[in-house]
């Protein structure tokens, strides 16, 4: 958020410094600011607003795409004719380990349909979560670790 406010002086600045307030020009300015800090990223020692937000909206998009394959698995598995799962509770051993992080996997696992997850262990180290077929939760667990789990690595640090 930082960089984000020093990267409106910049281009408040170049507007100054131009002495032209037009909106062209400030978005011009705010885009050579960005440019600026982009540069010196690794003297800031912050992953930039920009990359961050990218990170994001990439999380964003494998929860839509995961939502999207899971409720077509579950409509599969309810319109078959003859059911044939295995529900049951697998435990997931953790990798975040702060409680946003893992606040925000539990509740992305909770939204996708199939998954529900339970509780968390008293010292944050494993996930309990129910999945509408658990034949193999060895898999369940590598997709989410290189899932949801990587994306919110990538993006919250």
């Amino acid at each position: 958020m930082t960089l984000l406010l020093v990267n409106v002086l910049l281009a408040l600045a170049w507007t100054a410094v131009t002495g032209s307030f037009t909106l062209m020009n400030i978005a011009f300015g705010f885009v050579l600011g960005a440019l600026a800090l982009h540069m010196i990223r690794a003297q800031v020692g912050s992953l930039g607003y920009v990359d961050r937000a990218t990170k994001l909206l990439s999380l964003a998009w494998s929860f839509v795409w995961e939502l999207i394959v899971a409720s077509f698995r579950v409509a599969v598995i309810v319109l078959s004719p003859r059911i044939d799962i295995k529900p049951g509770i697998f435990v997931y051993p953790l990798t975040v380990d702060r409680d946003f992080e893992i606040t925000l996997l539990s509740s992305l696992m909770t939204l996708t349909p199939g998954t529900l997850s339970v509780d968390v262990s008293e010292d944050r180290r494993f996930l309990y979560v129910h999945a509408l077929d658990c034949s193999d939760p060895e898999t369940m667990i590598r997709d989410v670790r290189h899932g949801f789990e990587q994306k919110i690595l990538e993006a919250f640090r």
